[in-house]
Parts: C-alpha cells; sequence; structure tokens
C-alpha cells in the first residue's frame, strides 16, 4: 500500500496554537485560528505488516538514504528509541502511542522518496508522525478519522524531545486549506473550499533564527499581560488576528487573490509593530523585509509575508498566475541565490461523469418487466409530467453540473434506451404534442447527447456492474446513482448537488445517508463512524450489507441517533477512481458474496485505504424496485 503526506505551511495565524491554549488558565484571552495548508511536496511511502518489529527506511532530498532500522513492537524498546531523538525517534514515538491504545502487530515503512526541504518550517517531523500513524490505521484499520490521526500523530511526537505546536499535524488533511481554532485544550478544524487555484511560492531565506528565543519571548506575554507590550501581543495573536484569519477565508471562498495578497501584507504589518518589539534581534527579519520590498518581484505578487515563527527563516508569496511562479522563483535564485518551490491551493476536484446502473431484470416486477425496463416505469414528477424513472434520474445529474451520465444496460435493452435519448418521436406524434411538451421532446434530445452506454455483458452482482464502467469513466471521480431509485430534496439543493457539494469541500469519496427504523435495515446497506458535524458528515469506520440486528445493535451505533435508528444508504454516491483497482482485485480473484460481486466489500476498502465520509441527505429515496414500493413513490413523489 502507497501512502502520501505533505508538509505543512501556515498561511495565517502563526503562534495562535499555544497562545489559544493559554485560555485553560485566562478565558478571556481570545481563541487562536489558523489558516494553514498541506504543501504540494512530502513523503512518499509503502507500507505493509510485519509480524513483530517496526523497519524503517527513508530517503533523504538530496537522495540519501537512511536504514533500514528495526524497532522490536514492544513498548519499551519504543518509548527508548522515542526519547533518543532523531529522524527514527517521531516513527517510534506514533508507534508507541499506537501499542499503547491498540493491539497491533508491526510495521514495515519504506519511505522511498521525500521531496520536500527538512527543517525548513514545513513540519516534516510532523508529516512523519501523521504518516506513521496512518500506516498504522490502514494496515491494522484502526477505524481513525483525520481528526484521530492527527491526535496519534500530535501524541507520538511530544513523545520524543520535539516540543511541536498543535497546528503541525494539519498536513493530515492533504493539500486542502484548514481553518484550525484553538480553544485551551479544545481543537477544531473545518476544511475551507477554494474555487479557483492561488499560486504561492514558497523560499527559504538562507539565514538564521532562533526559534526557541522567539517563543520564550512571546510566551513571557501570557496568560496575564502586565504592560502595553505584551498587551499588545496579545490583541495581535487575538482579535487582530480573529479578523485577519476570517477576511483570509472570506477571499478564498470568494476567489479573491488581489484581497488575499493584500490581507497577507497586512498580517505581516501587525506582526512587525506588536511582535517584533518582544524580540527585535530576532523578529527583525532585514532578509525578509529585503525580499517583500524588492521591486522585481512587485508585477508578479498579489502579497508575501514570512512563515512559522517569523524571523528570517521562510517566506511566502501570492502570485498572480501559475506562470508567475516560475517567474518569482527565478527572479530569487537569480537575485538572492534563495531555494524556492511552489505551493498552488487547488480548487476541488470536479465530478464530471455519472454512473447510473439499469442491467438488472427486475424479478420482483415481473411480468411487466417482460415489456419494459423497470428504469422505463412511468412516474408523475413535481412538475406534473409523466416521466421515465430513469429521465428523472438523469436530468437531476445534469441540473447539478454533470456533464456525462454512463447507463449501464443489458445487450438486449440497449436500443430501448437509445431510442428514449437519441430519437425523435414521429413528426406526427410530435404535432400532436402541446407547446410545453414539444419544448420537453427537444429536452430530452438535448439531455441525450449527454448519455452513453456501457453494456454489462454478463449479470454476475452490483460490483461487476459498476466495474463495467471503467473504460468510460476514466480515471475520475464519479457520481453513482441507482437505477431503480429516484429522489426529492427537502430544499433548493438537488441531493446530486449536497453530495457533490460535499466531495468538492472535503475531497473524500461519500455516500449518501438515510435515518432508517432498525425494522427495516436488513434491507439495506448500513453504515457506522464519527461525527465531522454532528446529524450531518460522518467519517465513515465500517460499511455492512444488509446485517441483522443483532450484529447492527453492536457494531453499527451512531452517536445522537436514537436506539431505534440507523444510517443506511441512501442510493447517491461520489466515488474515487480507486474504487476501479478494487473491483478489479476482487473479479480477478473471485471473491464474491452470495455468489456475486458487491460493491460494498469495494467500498469498505477503500474506506480503509482512503477514507469515506457519509452525508445525511437532506431529501427522501423512493424506491421503484419492488411493487408496493413502486406503488408509493406513484402516490407520494409528486406531491409537494
Amino acid at each position: 500500500m502507497k501512502l502520501f503526506v505533505p508538509g505543512r505551511i501556515c498561511l495565517l495565524g502563526e503562534h495562535s496554537d499555544w497562545a489559544g491554549g493559554y485560555r485553560r488558565i485566562n478565558a478571556e484571552i481570545e481563541k487562536g485560528y489558523a489558516l494553514i495548508c498541506g504543501t504540494n511536496q512530502g513523503i512518499y511511502a509503502e507500507i505493509e505488516p510485519h509480524p513483530n518489529s517496526l523497519i524503517l527506511t527513508s530517503s533523504m532530498p538530496d537522495g540519501k538514504t537512511l536504514g533500514p532500522y528495526e524497532i522490536p513492537m514492544r513498548a519499551e524498546a519504543l518509548i527508548e528509541e522515542a526519547q533518543k531523538g532523531g529522524f527514527f525517534s517521531y516513527a517510534a514515538g506514533v508507534a508507541y502511542q499506537v501499542m499503547t491504545n491498540y493491539h497491533v502487530r508491526g510495521l514495515v515503512i519504506n519511505n522511498y522518496k521525500t521531496d520536500m526541504p527538512i527543517k525548513k518550517g514545513l513540519s516534516s517531523s510532523a508529516a512523519i508522525c501523521v504518516l506513521t500513524a496512518r500506516a498504522f490505521n490502514r494496515i491494522y484499520d484502526l477505524k481513525l478519522t483525520i481528526r484521530g490521526e492527527m491526535e496519534l500523530a500530535y501524541q507520538g511526537e511530544i513523545t520524543t524531545p520535539s516540543r511541536c505546536g498543535r497546528m503541525d499535524q494539519g498536513c493530515a488533511f492533504g493539500s486542502r486549506p484548514v481553518l484550525m481554532t484553538f480553544d485551551g485544550d479544545r481543537l477544531e478544524t473545518k476544511e475551507i473550499q477554494v474555487k479557483q487555484d492561488f499560486h504561492l511560492v514558497i523560499v527559504d531565506l538562507q539565514s538564521h533564527k532562533d526559534t526557541m528565543e522567539i517563543l520564550n519571548r512571546l510566551n513571557r506575554c501570557y496568560p496575564i499581560a502586565e504592560n502595553d507590550t505584551e498587551r499588545n501581543v496579545q490583541r495581535l495573536l487575538g482579535p487582530i488576528n480573529k479578523d485577519i484569519i476570517h477576511r483570509a477565508i472570506e477571499s478564498l471562498e470568494g476567489s479573491d487573490p488581489v484581497q488575499l495578497g493584500s490581507i497577507m501584507l497586512e498580517a505581516q504589518s501587525y506582526f512587525d509593530r506588536f511582535a517584533t518589539p518582544v524580540c527585535p534581534e530576532e523578529l527583525t527579519a532585514p532578509v525578509l523585509h529585503e525580499l517583500l520590498n524588492h521591486e522585481p518581484l512587485r508585477p508578479y505578487i498579489w502579497g508575501g509575508k514570512g512563515v512559522g515563527s517569523q524571523g528570517d527563516g521562510t517566506a511566502q508569496f501570492l502570485t498572480k498566475s501559475a506562470a508567475d511562479q516560475d517567474k518569482v522563483i527565478e527572479i530569487l535564485e537569480r537575485d538572492f541565490r534563495m531555494p524556492a518551490l511552489k505551493l498552488t491551493l487547488q480548487s476541488g476536484p470536479k465530478v464530471r461523469k455519472a454512473v447510473i446502473p439499469a442491467a438488472g431484470f427486475g424479478t420482483r416486477l415481473f411480468p411487466a418487466t417482460k415489456a419494459t425496463k423497470k428504469e422505463l416505469f412511468p412516474v408523475i414528477d413535481k412538475d406534473g409530467i409523466a416521466k421515465p424513472a430513469i429521465l428523472i434520474i438523469v436530468e437531476e445529474a445534469l441540473n447539478a453540473g454533470i456533464e456525462e451520465v454512463i447507463i449501464i444496460v443489458q445487450k438486449d435493452d440497449l436500443n430501448d434506451f437509445q431510442s428514449f435519448f437519441n430519437k425523435q418521436i414521429s413528426i406526427e406524434n410530435y404535432n400532436k404534442l402541446p407547446p410545453n411538451f414539444q419544448e420537453y421532446s427537444r429536452r430530452i434530445l438535448e439531455m441525450g447527447q449527454h448519455v452513453s452506454f456501457v453494456i454489462q455483458q454478463n449479470q454476475e452482482g452490483f460490483g461487476h456492474a459498476i466495474y463495467s464502467t471503467r473504460d468510460a469513466v476514466g480515471g475520475e471521480p464519479f457520481l453513482l446513482m441507482l437505477g431503480d431509485h429516484i429522489y426529492r430534496s427537502n430544499n433548493h439543493i438537488s441531493c446530486a448537488q449536497q453530495m457533490l457539494d460535499a466531495y468538492q469541500r472535503h475531497g473524500t469519496s461519500v455516500v449518501g445517508l438515510k435515518r432508517t427504523p432498525q425494522d427495516l435495515i436488513a434491507s439495506f446497506g448500513v453504515v457506522t463512524g464519527v461525527w465531522l458535524e454532528e446529524n450531518s458528515l460522518l467519517s465513515i469506520t465500517e460499511f455492512a450489507e444488509k446485517p441483522n440486528l443483532d450484529y447492527a445493535r453492536t457494531n453499527l451505533r451512531v452517536p445522537c441517533i436514537p436506539d431505534d435508528e440507523y444510517l443506511t444508504v441512501f442510493g447517491q454516491y461520489v466515488i474515487k477512481p480507486e474504487l476501479f483497482d478494487l473491483l478489479e482485485s476482487n473479479i480477478h480473484n473471485n471473491v464474491r458474496e452470495r455468489g456475486e460481486f458487491q460493491l460494498t466489500s469495494a467500498l469498505d476498502k477503500l474506506r480503509q485505504i482512503d477514507g469515506f465520509n457519509g452525508l445525511v441527505i437532506d431529501g427522501q429515496r423512493f424506491d421503484i424496485g419492488i411493487p408496493e414500493y413502486y406503488l408509493k413513490t406513484l402516490q407520494a413523489f409528486a406531491q409537494p
């Protein structure tokens, strides 16, 4: 199994983690707020289980290899190694924390590539700790959320001589910007959705600063300020920082790089004014300010500031375009001989394709399904028009921004679907239609231009059907909507749009969920997990396909959900393309459940290796695949 963990940079809000921590002592101190982001560079590793040891091999940025280094998976050996300090101590510290809290065996970590600078303010030690925590989580399915991995990594790092801050392990979130809020011992995180790319350059100032002295001087201003200088530091790291962070988030979410660049310069000005007097010999930072005022850079940047504890350590510039990143790096190398790297805050991956399986026979609706496919059964939509169910599903997908809908069909049914979406009715019948239906007839043909078909040659299960679309989907995330379900939102945002928005915000595969009475769960997939957003977004720790009630009571409870209800699969998913590799493995190795290749087990494996969220949909699902449910759908779907 391969993993990648990036470095971490604090875009805005340096020192706010420890400053907010003083609220344990003085509640009048403002909470700490930091806006962090993973770098585009980081640590790459291959991992596998080992029966009794932690074995580490690491590649440095200069190509030098350290290890392999073997540590027995015994508590006393791990804590001894952790407390020695040094490169391997971080992994040992995390392994010690894992052993203390979980029943695990050993692990082999081959860090085969590192392309981020080490000891340059990018939290390389935290990245190693997160990598180790994630490796144990994935190999032994510890069912940890990203926050859980962060906490394990933090506890592991402070087991070593390192005294990292709480924001360092934010690299666990990957390259997405994250707002971190520090309130005493409490940490909250919120991922920030970026709708356009922001281009930055991070530069090593090739100078010296004493981080420990900076921290020592600034900490003297807490928990109680005794003079104006100390009160100014608390203002800087408190209300001033809060205002800056929240305006920066508005700039990111509003796609306003000009405003963000201005905020960066403003933040630097405040830092110079209020923090530098506390430790002028370290924070005056002549090299940093020479770069910030370097005239040749101005045409290519919106703004810039120091990074981390500040001083002459590292700087960041927000460039005007991707091309300007290269120009800024060229100027820095030419005029200052300073190495620099790119950081791009990328907009979330767009989901362009949807998959709708419609290859089943519809046994429970026979003999009606001998006449026509169940997906073509009529339903009165809320606009009063009688539509085949598949059209309602396709409309929802296209209205949510999907560009191509892929329908899985049997060979003998292909003509029926193609005729509906791609063939105009006769001119004689067209002329009989009222104007609004004539317009809708043209609309169906327009939708048909965005519909393609994949033939499932053999019906060997739901997972097999989805796998048949691998080539059509390509290496992209896709929206999956069941062909025998139709959906209605309880608000103005469609169910499909709710799903796509959740994926855009978090970049993690997501399944729609619905609260379901316990006496019905044997008909559905059921999940459990940990709330990321209470009663809304769940980090899934287990998928179970149609479990019995005894199993559900023991294993599938979810906090804040009544004891007689469970979270079941709603019928919509947004899934990363890595799913196809897992389905291929099941098919190649003939891994069947109930005689067929199922989807749920592959989803659970994807959860283990990449994470999986569940979104409680604000809406309803209507099943047309069972006679009594189809009747209820006809009665209820068109109701306001």
